[in-house]
């Protein structure tokens, strides 16, 4: 009696261990699917406000080479994303734009959303605690969009701009410059350039600080708006007018980046540049 218990026991103990097999199996391998961590590893996700004409902004469709936003209708075109093209190309990767708000670039770059910034971004001492850049793949000189017919339209200097109620984006070098300029009203930063230029039209704001191709194309977007370049101009440092590609602390996509972006010569960067600025969107 006390044998056969023992060997009911035991069966039992079989069967048990026979389904729990059987669940294991069941469940998906963690190496499966769209979880795998390899299967991204045939994309290049860059990160951009996909609003900063003619460095990169959005539009309906894929003219002039524009690239599909991930997990949108629209797609990104403009300076930015034609770098980012060939960067793809040189890492023999599929690129995938993702659109993020400005203050939004650093943290997805930092936590794995993205692989690179490329966004008109500067190398800045400040960011360079955070994350790491390429060489610099274009520099620029700062100049301040008015408003035709206003006070400020013939300005030439930053002493020419006292009284004038100025701006430029949050987190940006360009709002901290605004304090070089002698009795100026320097008004609260915006979070984007489509909102700075809002509030120019509308008299809220005398000017905002941007560089000179965002001056250029907002002057093409619309007709009232007008560059000044400024003699004397703001002081800055290097860092602060180049732009160069921002990636994580310690990526070996450092070199590769490099690699790529000394395969684009100057006059190259210079005619993409000369194309983003002709095949913005009007509206932008």
């Amino acid at each position: 009696m006390k044998k056969r218990f023992l060997m009911l026991i035991a069966a039992t103990l079989a069967v048990i261990l026979m389904l729990s097999g059987c669940a294991k199996t069941d469940k998906p391998d963690a190496t499966d699917g769209a979880s795998s961590p390899t299967a991204s590893d045939n994309t290049f996700k860059v990160g951009l406000e996909a609003g900063y004409a003619p460095f990169n902004w959005t539009q309906m469709d894929n003219s002039n080479g524009a690239v599909k936003i991930q997990n949108a209708a629209e797609y990104a075109g403009g300076y930015d994303v034609e770098i980012a093209k060939r960067i793809a190309e040189h890492l023999g990767k599929e690129l995938v734009i993702v659109k993020t708000e400005w203050n939004g670039l650093i943290p997805a770059l930092t936590s794995g959303k993205i692989d690179a910034i490329i966004a008109g971004m500067s190398p800045t001492a400040e960011r360079m605690e955070s994350i790491d850049f390429s060489d610099v793949y274009y520099e620029s000189d700062l100049v301040i969009v008015v408003k035709k017919g206003g006070k400020f339209e013939n300005a030439k200097s930053l002493n020419d701009f006292a009284g004038a109620k100025i701006t430029a984006q949050l987190n940006t070098f360009h709002y901290t410059v605004i304090d070089q300029i002698p009795g100026v009203v320097k008004r609260e930063a915006m979070d984007d350039f489509p909102a700075m230029r809002v509030a120019l039209e509308s008299g809220i704001i005398d000017g905002y600080v941007t560089e000179r191709p965002e001056a250029v194309s907002a002057e093409a977007a619309n007709k009232n708006f007008k560059m000044i370049e400024l003699n004397p101009g703001f002081e800055t440092n290097p860092e602060d007018t180049a732009i160069a590609v921002g990636i994580r602390k310690g990526s070996e996509l450092k070199d590769q980046i490099n690699e790529a972006l000394a395969k684009i010569s100057l006059d190259e960067r210079k005619q993409l540049m000369d194309n983003a600025i002709k095949n913005q969107p009007a509206a932008e």
